[in-house]
């Protein structure tokens, strides 16, 4: 007995000592290195900064650009984005470029305090130090702004910073990208954009109970917490993800908000009139030339034989308020109407972004690219929750796409969401 807790206790003590070596370890990565051309490094990292859409969450509303205070809701509490100006006692003023890169690599504030995951140091840790270092310049370059931070608000027991030497144990290996032999330098670049700077996964991969992202489920869909949208896969299903699109679709999309083969909407359309609009064409190309690339992730669904007369009045209701833009042969009129056949926007397992779409209407970003978007009008006061459910079940079931039916109770569910 006496050595079986013997034992017992030796095991728990490996178990602390591993769990503290993970959760506490560093990497320390390559020094700074010395800028040839100031104005150089502070344009490349104003570029990066567009890449990273670091302004979405470094600004709050009405506030000035990058001075913080922007609150973020998780499903453990609410963290507020932090002051990153040069302000010396508010902001980054009194930060080296080492502290800054401790932080995006290896998720540790000036002073180690460890950060949580809602800054997706997990992506950032990809970030090499050059683009790092150039990132920091910028930073450095925008005016000071005095604007004390506030603490993270997270209930019991998040609130324990402490716990997050266990969650990064478990999830977080810091790490810069490494490029891909046996790729071309446009993958590899396409690769480093989506996993690193863009954090497409921190919206696109499935969570599990402790916020991290799922094993196995990268990039394949996701619902984004508290928001009430769905991220799509970008994956290469052929029905809900890309693999039916060509790199120029893609591209169009995230550089526009508009293809031939849909548009964007909610959170997603933030992302490319904030940031993806500004990126290059090479760059754009490379992220869309990596997900066109991007391997199957499941079955597609399919449609259950009892529902013929909701198809039937959705049929009836789409030719009435519907067809007349996306056409009776569901391939509209893109780029200002999207096709409804093949669009994986509609075929999602999780019919949020459609549902929102027909009570709420439709409206792309304004962009350079697309600078007077079409817009589709609100039905919430035209569609009753079975009417808007019949509709979207036979627009998810016609003309060969193959997807769930929408119910009344899920379409009650979004029609009084207040939509930002």
């Amino acid at each position: 007995m006496k050595r079986a807790a013997i034992a017992l206790l030796a095991v728990l003590f490996i178990a602390i000592v591993v769990t503290l070596y993970y959760g506490l370890r560093e990497d320390a990565g390559p020094p700074a290195a010395a800028a040839p051309n100031r104005a150089e490094l502070v344009a490349k990292g104003a570029y990066l900064a567009r890449a990273g859409d670091c302004l979405a969450c470094h600004m709050a509303r009405g506030g000035k650009a990058y001075a913080g205070g922007r609150a973020i809701r998780t499903p453990f509490g609410t963290v507020y984005a932090p002051n990153l100006t040069p302000d010396r006692e508010t902001g980054l003023g009194d930060w080296s470029a080492d502290d800054f890169w401790r932080a995006l690599h290896n998720g540790k504030s000036k002073g180690g305090k460890l950060l949580y995951p809602a800054f997706p140091y997990p992506n950032y840790t990809r970030i090499t130090r050059a683009d790092a270092d150039a990132l920091f310049a910028y930073l450095q370059s925008l005016p000071a702004v005095r604007q004390p931070n506030r603490d993270a608000e997270m209930r019991f027991p998040f609130n324990v910073r402490a716990l997050l030497i266990g969650w990064r144990a478990l999830y977080f290996r810091p790490g810069v990208y490494r490029p891909q032999g046996y790729q071309n330098a446009e993958w590899n670049r396409g690769a480093y954009l989506v996993q690193g700077l863009g954090h497409c996964n921190a919206c696109h991969t499935p969570r599990n109970i402790f916020g991290a992202t799922q094993e196995g489920g990268e990039l394949r869909g996701a619902m984004i917490p508290l928001l009430d949208w769905y991220a799509s896969s970008l994956t290469g299903e052929a029905d809900t993800g890309l693999g039916s699109w060509d790199i120029a679709q893609i591209a169009r999309l995230l550089k526009t908000g508009v293809s031939d083969r849909g548009a964007v909407s909610g959170p997603m359309a933030e992302v490319v009139r904030e940031s993806l609009q500004y990126l290059t064409d090479d760059d754009i190309r490379a992220m869309a030339l990596y997900l066109k690339r991007l391997p199957r992730s499941g079955e597609a669904k399919v449609l259950t034989p009892d529902d013929e007369k909701t198809l039937k009045l959705g049929a009836a209701l789409y030719e009435k308020h519907c067809a007349e833009c996306h056409k009776a042969s569901g391939e509209g009129a893109p780029p200002d109407y999207p096709p409804l056949a093949g669009n994986r926007a509609v075929l999602l397992n999780a019919p949020v972004n459609p549902i929102h779409a027909v009570l709420h209407g439709g409206y792309p970003p304004s962009t350079q690219g697309n600078p007077r978007p079409y817009g589709m009008p609100p039905f919430a006061n035209v569609l009753s929750d079975e009417e808007a459910a019949a509709v979207l079940s036979y627009i998810r079931n016609a003309w060969g796409n193959q997807a769930p039916m929408v119910s009344s109770q899920q379409i009650n569910r979004y029609r009084a969401v207040p939509l930002e």
